[in-house]
Order: structure tokens, then C-alpha cells, then sequence
């Protein structure tokens, strides 16, 4: 028998959540099958087989389990089920493409049964394959309506139940707090508890920058494979201001003041089991196409639950990005050790005074949120001042005789 051990991940780390068997006791599996998925308080990930054979589950779900602890036994002298294939010769293509209904797709391309208008995530993909389930009957829950896991095991477990509340119901729900959950809700306290944060508000002219983005989006996306965002512009912007205003990029150590010398922005990230902060490393020395292909990389990992430890520590900096959702305004809470975040908001035509004339203008508030303790207001509401400046004129973001091209790498 080989024990299955709860793995190293990360430094601190001592314990983890089992939080679903994604295979059954007695079941044979495959060698790098994975078998579960576990959850630490940053992140969450799974564990394979490390052999063939069949499995025996120790841990139980939602079970606590240290580092090293044996989640499961697998007996690799068992015999291979009568008609079981093994796992390379399990997904020939031929056979894929003689029965596409049965078989689930490729790595990365959704399962034949989803219509192609209905979002799921690997998982669910698979579940929804095997389960025979409708897709139309599960009410997502993701980001953008994109089906998770436990929307499926939901449908399955109520089946008949159609999407939506139910009108009079009166049904509650009770659920564990997750560890990613709780760390969050720990820090969020503990930055209100330990920091002496303020905000400070200005809003910002988009014209110039939609401008640039309607002009150029085509032969941006066709140079570098990426669309141009407004992350990019704001995370540029954010990385001169830092460097002019170093108070507001550095942070607290007992009785010391760390400044850094760098600029890793930290980027607010909704996922299915919270709110994660991927970092953007050395922002400052990072073109537009490769800030924007490195948001789209974090923002992925994050919403598919494959963050890795390393992309989500550190950060000297962060920005959130509200507008999304349609906020207006709003005060961002301090990611500790961190001293300052950024918050974005949603983009809304308002009539402004040009020139003594009255003309509507797309227009967003940020906000900037800081700890007083190591900020001033002057420096504060400098460095806000200063991002307002670089988004309304990005021509001061750019050298060169071509600003435009020079900016979009063009």
C-alpha cells in the first residue's frame, strides 16, 4: 500500500482542509489522477496519484489535516478492472471522435455534451460529462455565469429544483467557513485594528485614455496576442507616482520603515472561493502588452483555483478594481503589511466644466486608502493628484516623438 501524504505548500503553512473526494473509496485510479482537492488558507489546490491501483480515502471531508498527514492509501498490486484501458491508452483521438457525446474534451476545451453558450470550469465539466446532468438546470454561480462544481453536486443533490430561488421558500443553508474565508475575514479585521487608515478621493478624466484604447485595441491585440485594458494604464501610472512618493510604497516593520526600491502591484482578484491578491513583479520595468498579458494570466489562475503560493506573496502595493461590479465609490481596505491601495471605480458620462463650458465627460472616481501612521495627508493626496495627471494626460507616461506607438509597443 502507498500513502498519500498532504504535501508542502508553503512556507507557514502547517495545515489544510480536505475539501471534496473527487474519487470514491475502492475506486481504481490512474497514476497523476487527481483524487482530491484540498484547501490551505491562501489557496487552493489538488493531489494526485502517485501510483495506479485503487484507492483507499483515510481523510474524510472536511477534515483538518497537518503537513504529512496520510490522506488516502493506494493499493498498486490490485488488478486493473476488466475493460479499463490504461491511462495513455484511454483518450486515443480516433475514439473521441467516433463517440463525442460519451467522451470529454481535451485539456482546456469545454466537454461536447455544454452547449457552447454555457460557461464551466474543468471540474464541472467533467461532472456534468459523467452525471449525465443538463447544463440548464444547474444555476451558476461563478464569475460571468460559469458553472463551478459545486453548482453541479447542488443539482445533483436537489434534482428537479429549477434555477433560481424558490418563491416562498423558507430553506436555510448552513456551511463551514473555508480557510481561505477566514484568512481573509482575519486580515481584513486586523487591518482595520492595527492601521490608522483614511481615504482620500479624486476623480479622473478617461477621455484621453478610451481614446487610445478605441484607436489602437486592433493592432494591439493583433502585435501581442492581448487585449489593451485600462490595468495596464493604471498600474503604470501607479508605478511612477510610487516612485515619486516612496512613503506610500514602503511599510512598517516594528520600528523600522521598509521602503522598497521596486514596485510589485498587488491585484484584487474575485475567485470562486474568495478574494485573492496575485502580484504583478517588477511592474515599474514592464511594458503595457506584457502588464496586461501578466493580468490576464493571474486573473485565469485565480478564477480556476490555480494560484500558486509565490504569485500570491509579497506585493508593495495594490489596486482593486470595483467598477467592475458597478461600483461608484467606495473605500478599499488596506492589504496588510502593505500601507496604500488604489480603488478603481465604475466609468459614468458626467457633465464637467471645460473651459467654462458645460461638456459631458467619461468620467471615474478613485480612491486611496492609507495608513496615517506612515503617510501624511500632503503625500497622500500628492500621489492621488499625480495618478490623476498620468491617466489624463499619458502622453507624460511616454518618451518618444510618437507617444502613442511608443506606449502601445506599435
Amino acid at each position: 500500500m502507498i500513502e498519500i501524504k498532504v504535501p508542502t505548500v508553503g512556507e507557514s503553512i502547517n495545515e489544510v482542509t480536505l475539501v471534496k473526494w473527487l474519487k470514491s473509496d475502492g475506486a481504481y485510479v490512474e497514476r497523476d489522477e487527481v483524487i482530491a482537492e484540498l484547501e490551505s488558507e491562501k489557496a487552493t489546490f489538488e493531489l494526485n496519484a502517485e501510483q495506479a491501483g485503487v484507492l483507499k480515502t483515510v481523510g474524510k471531508e472536511g477534515d483538518t489535516l497537518n503537513i504529512g498527514d496520510v490522506v488516502a492509501q493506494i493499493d498498486e498490486t490490485a488488478p486493473r478492472p476488466a475493460g479499463a484501458a490504461p491511462q495513455a491508452e484511454a483518450k486515443p483521438a480516433p475514439k473521441a471522435e467516433e463517440k463525442p457525446q460519451a467522451q470529454p474534451a481535451a485539456a482546456g476545451q469545454p466537454v461536447t455534451a455544454i452547449p457552447n453558450d454555457i460557461k464551466a470550469t474543468p471540474v464541472a465539466s467533467a461532472i456534468i460529462a459523467d452525471k449525465k446532468v443538463d447544463p440548464k438546470s444547474i444555476q451558476p454561480s461563478g464569475y460571468n455565469g460559469k458553472i463551478l462544481k459545486d453548482d453541479v453536486l447542488d443539482a445533483l443533490a436537489n434534482p428537479g429544483r429549477k434555477p433560481g430561488t424558490q418563491a416562498f421558500s423558507r430553506e436555510e443553508k448552513r456551511e463551514k467557513m473555508s480557510n481561505l474565508r477566514k484568512t481573509v475575514s482575519r486580515r481584513l479585521v486586523e487591518a482595520k485594528n492595527t492601521t490608522a487608515m483614511l481615504t482620500t478621493f479624486n476623480e479622473v478624466d478617461m477621455s484621453k485614455i478610451m481614446a487610445i484604447r478605441a484607436a489602437n485595441k486592433d493592432k494591439f491585440k493583433e502585435s501581442h496576442g492581448v487585449n489593451l485594458g485600462f490595468m495596464s494604464f493604471f498600474t503604470k501610472a501607479v508605478c511612477f507616482a510610487l516612485q515619486e512618493w516612496p512613503a506610500v510604497n514602503a511599510y512598517i516593520d516594528g520600528d523600522s520603515i521598509i521602503y522598497h526600491q521596486y514596485c510589485d502591484i498587488s491585484i484584487a482578484v474575485s475567485a470562486p472561493k474568495g478574494l485573492v491578491v496575485p502580484v504583478i513583479r517588477n511592474a515599474e520595468s514592464l511594458s503595457m502588452a506584457e502588464i496586461e498579458k501578466k493580468v490576464v494570466e493571474l486573473a485565469t489562475k485565480a478564477r480556476d483555483n490555480k494560484l500558486s503560493m509565490e504569485e500570491m506573496q509579497g506585493g508593495t502595493f495594490t489596486i482593486t478594481n470595483g467598477g467592475v461590479f458597478g461600483s461608484l465609490m467606495s473605500t478599499p481596505i488596506i492589504n496588510i503589511p502593505q500601507s496604500a491601495i488604489l480603488g478603481m471605480h465604475k466609468i459614468q458620462e458626467r457633465p464637467m466644466v471645460v473651459d467654462g463650458q458645460v461638456v459631458v465627460r467619461p468620467m471615474m472616481y478613485l480612491a486611496l486608502s492609507y495608513d496615517h501612521r506612515i503617510i501624511d495627508g500632503r503625500e497622500s493626496v500628492s500621489f492621488l493628484v499625480r495618478v490623476k495627471e498620468l491617466l489624463e494626460n499619458p502622453d507624460l507616461l511616454l518618451f518618444g516623438k510618437d507617444p502613442v506607438k511608443a506606449l502601445l509597443q506599435l
